[in-house]
């Protein structure tokens, strides 16, 4: 970001949350989004004043393209009066927004610079551009602000030159997808670890941390999922439908053909447990797939399991995978975000007709691919990490390849449950099958690295996933 000095400033704690309270205390400024045309032409006036006036870094204007782009976001300081004090814009790197952005054009009035504005913008932009799913957030800063950034936690990239002045590449590391694996997967190696000292302990070898697992000595396929009991007594209904949703899409990712399924179902009320069951039943009708038996208690907490049993003499692995294997993504990205759980729950799958679901549903079986999981709670990025991890290889996604909905940022998208969305690998050349009304699209490949990296346009790899994801390893 091109901009004045601007020096460390110690920020104390208004709302006392150290353990010091501050009464009465009014901010001396305020960073927010640009909110009409008198601030975005003060903001500019201070672009002038020090990129082409002070420092002579253009000539006659500092204007550009990302000016002119609808998507760009401008945030401003601004004192208690409301005078503008500094600025900084950030913006889409690419014509289709994939998740990059950067921050440019950083700016603070030559009274303000040791106020403290330049470190809150920095701050600010930050944390915009994490709220908006960006995944890559980079800036290009003059030399002598490099010191101020890193110690905001920002990394190097290298030196560069703009308009004959030395300049440094610098990224905001952004930890969404780490975050997301830390708290859903990274604790199951030991947790478990106690099911693995039996023989079969979590599955047959080349089996273990898969969707589904075999039954021994038969060609049946067994999955089990439990749904959150928040989610239960938020949304009964969809609750219901979920806890078959995922269950079959574990037996869709093993090529398996789903024959029945068993639940369990505890809520406080005959209300709250007539519309789980509601929910559980549109979705067997929706499937086709019968509620087979199972359990179900009234006057308790709310609770919902459910086990899901399908056929295959021919399991598709999650650790079928091997270094130079494609990756492929098929998901359904029609539907929209189920209301309440906006960039957490995709539905696609409550619109589709029992001949699209089936039609999905078969996918994996009818590809046959090397290895294939569905995409669940740990996201695209963490599902795609623990197929890895089970083919004991690690992974690079393409961003600009991953099919997505346009009302999905890739931020979420590659981090949410995406209802119907199976990642495969196979080898280069390998023959794929329709997938109905799901899109298929190569996005990545199998490498030696452990992990999960993102490509980017420009060819430099982020890593979304540092090393594994659910540490049981290789199945």
């Amino acid at each position: 970001m091109q901009g004045a000095e601007m020096y460390r400033v110690d920020v104390q704690d208004p709302a006392g949350l150290s353990g010091t309270a501050h009464r009465g205390v009014e901010p001396e400024f305020i960073v927010q989004p640009c909110t009409g045309t008198a601030e975005s032409n003060a903001y500019r006036s201070l672009r002038r004043a020090t990129f082409v006036a002070e420092q002579g870094l253009f000539a006659g204007t500092d204007r550009d393209d990302v000016d002119d782009d609808p998507r760009t976001v401008v945030l401003v300081a601004l004192d208690r009066e409301g005078v503008v004090l500094g600025g900084v814009r950030l913006a889409p790197c690419t014509a289709t927004d994939l998740g990059w952005w950067s921050g440019s054009r950083l700016v603070v009035a030559a009274a303000a610079r040791t106020s403290g504005v330049g470190p809150a913008l920095v701050r600010a932009a930050c944390a915009h551009a994490e709220s908006r799913g960006v995944l890559r957030f980079d800036a290009t800063v003059q030399k002598r602000s490099e010191q101020l950034f890193t110690r905001l936690g920002w990394v190097r990239r290298g030196d560069v030159e703009v308009a004959g002045t030395p300049h440094v590449a610098m990224y905001w590391p952004i930890d969404r997808i780490e975050r997301l694996v830390s708290t859903t997967k990274s604790m199951l190696a030991g947790v478990l670890a106690p099911l693995r000292a039996q023989p079969l302990g979590l599955g047959a070898r080349g089996f273990r941390g898969d969707d589904g697992v075999p039954v021994p000595g038969s060609d049946m396929i067994a999955a089990c999922d439990a749904i959150i009991p928040s989610m239960v007594d938020r949304d009964p209904e969809w609750a219901g439908w979920c806890a078959a949703l995922v269950n079959l899409n574990d037996l869709s990712a093993m090529g398996a053909e789903a024959v029945g399924m068993l639940d369990s179902v505890g809520a406080p009320t005959r209300s709250r447990l007539t519309r789980i069951i509601r929910g559980l039943a549109d979705a067997s009708a929706a499937w086709q797939v019968p509620v087979l038996g199972g359990h179900t208690q009234a006057g308790v907490p709310s609770s919902l399991s459910v086990t899901a049993l399908g056929r295959t003499s021919r399991p598709i692995r999650a650790g079928g995978g091997s270094v130079g294997d494609l990756l492929t993504l098929t998901a359904d990205i029609e539907g929209e975000w189920r209301r309440g759980y906006h960039g957490q729950q995709w539905d696609s799958s409550s619109r589709r007709n029992t001949e699209e679901l089936t039609a999905m549903a078969s996918f994996v079986s009818r590809a046959a691919p090397k290895a294939a999981k569905d995409v669940s709670m740990a996201g695209l990025a963490g599902t795609t990490g623990m197929l890895a991890e089970a083919s004991g290889t690690g992974a690079v996604l393409d961003i600009a390849s991953i099919p997505k909905p346009d009302a999905a940022s890739m931020g979420e998208w590659i981090t949410c449950f995406p209802g119907f969305a199976m990642i495969t690998a196979d080898r280069p050349g390998a023959a794929t099958a329709p997938s109905g009304p799901a899109l298929s699209a190569v996005c990545g490949e199998l490498t030696d690295i452990p992990g999960v990296a993102l490509r980017w346009p420009d060819g430099i790899t982020t890593r979304a996933v540092t090393s594994t994801v659910t540490g049981l390893g290789e199945a």
